[in-house]
């Protein structure tokens, strides 16, 4: 057997088949590749077009290879579009709108301190809070991070009909859960209970309803203590002249002007009004409650999936120890825009429905 020396480049698998089928075997084999070694050095272009030919012939295999990772990736893709299709069209009702439209649309307050207001900057509060608490557990449920937030300034008169307009998704300002309401919209779990009372100069000798006979009150347009107010109006032959302003400052500001004797509202807007004025030493909270209620987020009816997504989110921070810190925050220390402390402690009313939450009206 003799030794045969191949030139590298000048043999392949091809040849070496062609090497063990030849009638004259590997030296008739090895011959021909001598004559390619004189040719090589000859003419050495055709060694550099061997070497082309080569380099192609991995590019169309690393092509192929590269073909069949984007096919296997482009499957994989489209799986996951399926899915998210999917899943979008099993969403209903509000998830559904939000996920549509890429965008939550909050309704917020102008001045219910400090639930929700505007403090220069922002919308902010304890209730603004909750929302935003609530809108976060939408971007994760909607795998969208990046979900748009819009807000809408709404009041007392006309945040029902901009929910049922589809103008606004969620409101969670200082809305009174009432079971006269429910026929209009849905509440979630409440997030603070409250008396409602009044707020009057110190000077005037109020203290408590009896003293409004025959004399001219104010209150808020559209909220459940017009109702109260009228009734005992009515019930108890008060004589009061009671004007409904368009908003919270519009009233405070009739009390203010002396336009009013007095301001009927929720205990704690009450406390804020107080505590903001320049002058809050010539205002008094008084009188004995008219009745107990409760604040809640409110949206649309019908809408099981985002009621359990709200809920779940209040619940949670009420029982978790989360509900109590933010209402210290909001309500026994100082507070946007100027530090000022409403001084309103957490009752046992609020602390019993942290413990036990529910989404019950009181009326």
């Amino acid at each position: 057997m003799h030794a045969v020396l191949l030139h590298p480049y000048s043999i392949d698998s091809d040849d070496a088949v062609f090497a063990s089928a030849s009638p004259g075997g590997p030296m008739k084999v090895a011959a021909r590749h001598r004559a390619s070694i004189k040719d090589t050095a000859r003419h050495p272009m055709q060694d550099t077009a061997w070497r082309a030919t080569r380099g192609a012939a991995q590019a169309t295999r690393d092509c192929v290879r590269g073909a069949r990772r984007a096919l296997m990736a482009l499957a994989a893709f489209g799986a996951a579009s399926l899915t998210c299709s999917a899943y979008a069209d099993e969403l209903t009702g509000t998830l559904k709108k939000i996920h549509d439209d890429g965008v939550v649309v909050l309704g917020v307050r102008e001045a219910s301190i400090p639930f929700s207001y505007f403090d220069g900057k922002g919308t902010v509060g304890y209730s603004q809070t909750i929302a935003l608490q609530i809108v976060d557990e939408i971007k994760k449920t909607l795998g969208m991070p990046q979900l748009k937030v819009r807000e809408i300034t709404v009041t007392s008169s006309n945040r029902t009909p901009m929910l049922l307009n589809n103008q606004i998704d969620l409101e969670c300002g200082s809305t009174t859960h009432t079971v006269e309401r429910e026929n209009l919209a849905a509440f979630s779990n409440s997030f603070f209970q409250y008396a409602v009372r009044m707020i009057a100069r110190k000077n005037s000798g109020i203290t408590d309803f009896q003293d409004l006979a025959g004399k001219a009150v104010v209150t808020t347009a559209g909220t459940s203590d017009e109702r109260l107010l009228r009734r005992l109006n009515t019930d108890k032959h008060l004589n009061m002249r009671i004007t409904s302003a368009r908003d919270h400052p519009e009233a405070f500001g009739a009390l203010k002007d002396d336009r009013a004797v007095a301001f009927v509202m929720d205990e704690p807007i009450v406390y804020g009004f107080k505590a903001t004025d320049p002058r809050p030493d010539d205002f008094v909270v008084t009188g004995t409650p008219l009745g107990y209620e409760v604040y809640a987020c409110m949206f649309r009816k019908g809408d099981e999936p985002f009621r359990s997504l709200v809920n779940g989110v209040i619940a949670r921070g009420q029982t978790s120890g989360e509900a109590e810190r933010l209402y210290k925050q909001w309500f026994t220390q100082p507070i946007p825009p100027h530090g000022i402390n409403l001084n309103f402690p957490l009752s046992e009313q609020n602390r019993a429905l942290f413990a036990h939450p529910n989404d019950r009206a009181l009326d």
